[in-house]
């Protein structure tokens, strides 16, 4: 437990490299590959590779998939790149809870065919997801790509995702894995954060942990942070804890910037190597898409796929602010930062579509007697300037839907508000899972959740 969390008032540790679904910052592009990626799934072809560098948040976006892929899908997680080829489908095996013959792997293959054949036909999708898979034997990707074989008349038995460092693409374009590569339809890649989220994050991940008050880094010390991290989420974590802890034996409030170099001294990070990709996903496209001509972006076709979704979908998604500070604790001496004068917020219901507003009043008067312990399920997230998607989202509600129960809030800071729609006050995050379940084709389909009413603003 980190000793500064009663210093800060703070519920829980903020910066804990582990991964942590609740801690999921869905900025910088993460939310739109999390969506592009369940989307891929759902095609039911290929392999899809996500690679990006160490530190980058591949393994929380991994855990992320494996929450999303819904009840009807059984997941396989393999952490341990070493397995050799029989020892895959024997991990596979049991977590398919299956006993397969051990005369050798074509035996154990054949066994795992007719299993996935059977689950195929009670409707279940079987879904592989392989960490470190840069660091994976020949022969093992090799058992990979024969694995990608297995399907029934019209889809693949089991579909496959490959999360690895950068190293993953320069293995892949050896001469004796090009019948591996050929078959990945889906690239994805994970940036580092550009310098202006880092602040975001660093909010989000404060107030995710019960933070209330004025964010305690400066802008010197977040911009010593930003540039000694990289962007790596995991470098960011490291040294926002290390110079919260200073602060901390200081007796002091604010983290600045000796704390922040402080942190960085101790951390001691080796220089990071350039990026190879030219563009990042978080960079938005300057011309319009053309399919005549090369797109340019050095994302591949995944990477595209992500783009077109953040488009798709709504650009508030792409950096989600944190909740809004509340008064600061009596114990803090720095004042919130003072709001541009251009920049003030406005009446909670003002310009917004008549749906839209009735919602907002009936989360507003809803959430002051909200049980804090119970769940809801999260619908949609758009950013405020495209509430018209929030309305005609409210106006195709299927009718067996209740209506009651229908919410919309709005949060973030003036110039980067959000609108978010929920439905439904359940006492757990079983129940709410059960009602998921139920929702209507047309509301599953754009990728609901469980969100603990807690972290409503």
């Amino acid at each position: 437990m980190s000793l500064y969390l009663d210093h800060f008032g703070l519920d829980e540790a903020p910066f804990r490299i582990t991964p942590h679904p609740d801690f999921f910052y869905a900025g910088a592009n993460r939310g739109p590959v999390l969506d592009a990626l369940l989307h891929a799934l759902g095609d039911e072809e290929g392999i899809i590779k996500v690679s990006g560098e160490v530190g980058s948040g591949k393994t929380m976006l991994c855990r992320m998939l494996l929450e999303r892929l819904g009840d009807r899908v059984d997941s396989i997680y393999l952490a341990n790149p070493s397995l050799s080829r029989r020892e895959i489908l024997v991990a596979i095996g049991d977590d398919l809870g299956l006993e397969l013959p051990p005369e050798g792997t074509h035996g154990m293959t054949r066994a795992l065919q007719k299993a996935l054949l059977e689950r195929h036909g009670a409707g279940r999708r079987v879904v592989l997801l392989i960490d470190e898979a840069h660091a994976m034997p020949a022969e093992s990707l090799e058992e990979v790509r024969l694995l990608s074989n297995l399907e029934s008349r019209h889809s693949k038995l089991l579909q496959i995702v490959l999360f690895g460092q950068p190293e993953l693409d320069d293995r892949l374009a050896r001469q004796d894995l090009r019948q591996l590569r050929e078959r990945i339809t889906q690239h994805f890649q994970l940036q580092p954060l550009p310098r202006a989220d880092v602040a975001a994050y660093l909010e989000f991940r404060l107030r995710t942990a019960g933070y209330r008050g004025p964010n305690p880094f400066t802008p010197a010390a977040t911009h010593l942070i930003a540039k000694a991290s990289g962007g790596l989420t995991r470098r960011i974590n490291i040294l926002a804890d290390k110079a919260l802890l200073a602060a901390f034996s200081r007796n002091l409030h604010q983290v600045d910037r000796p704390q922040a170099q402080a942190a960085i001294t101790d951390a001691r990070f080796q220089p990071i190597q350039p990026q190879r990709v030219k563009q990042p996903l978080s960079k938005p496209l300057s011309k319009p898409l053309s399919w005549r001509k090369p797109l340019g972006l050095g994302l591949g076709t995944g990477g595209l796929l992500a783009a077109l979704w953040a488009f798709g979908k709504s650009p508030g998604q792409q950096t989600p602010p944190p909740a809004p500070p509340a008064s600061p604790a009596p114990h803090l001496t720095s004042a919130p930062p003072q709001e541009p004068a251009a920049a003030k917020p406005v009446p909670p219901s003002s310009g917004l579509p008549p749906r839209t507003a009735a919602r907002l009043a009936a989360f507003e008067e809803w959430i002051p007697l909200a049980d804090p312990t119970h769940f809801t399920l999260q619908l949609l997230v758009t950013d405020l300037g495209s509430s018209g998607d929030v309305e005609g989202f409210l106006e195709r509600i299927p009718a067996g839907m209740d209506a009651d129960t229908l919410r919309v809030y709005r949060a973030g800071p003036p110039g980067r508000e959000r609108l978010g729609v929920i439905y439904g006050d359940y006492s757990s995050r079983t129940a709410a899972n059960t009602a998921l379940r139920q929702l209507p084709d047309s509301i599953r389909a754009s990728g609901p959740y469980p969100r603990s009413i807690s972290r409503l603003p």
